[in-house]
């Protein structure tokens, strides 16, 4: 006879839904309204746009998990939550990046000149 497996409570799984949700939702804007700005890329902004949108990848991964009936299972859940927070991580580096950029004025040239 096999155990069955752990499981959280569903409605704490939901609670990360949302959570996980509302996060990613705020990081594809970024990442929309960054791409919309009329000054013109450089090479340099891969340093901050490649960690951007590989910690976006990790975020709708770990979204696209949860939103699976399994994903109460504590396994599933904990892999969902540990590539979420990865992801997490990869936009806080690219979202730092973008700004050390700007503040070294290593991106874009100066519009206002």
């Amino acid at each position: 006879m096999t155990k069955p497996p752990s499981t959280i409570d569903a409605t704490f799984r939901n609670g990360s839904m949302t959570a996980v949700g509302i996060i990613t939702g705020f990081s594809l804007s970024f990442i929309t309204r960054w791409g919309a700005n009329p000054v013109p890329w450089q090479w340099v902004d891969l340093f901050a746009v490649v960690p951007l949108l590989v910690g976006i990848a990790f975020q709708i991964w770990s979204f696209a998990v949860l939103l699976k009936p399994e994903s109460i299972q504590i396994e599933i859940y904990t892999r969902a939550k540990n590539h979420f927070l990865l992801g997490l991580a990869g936009v806080l580096a690219g979202t730092a990046v973008a700004i050390l950029l700007d503040i070294f004025k290593l991106s874009a040239p100066d519009m206002l000149q």
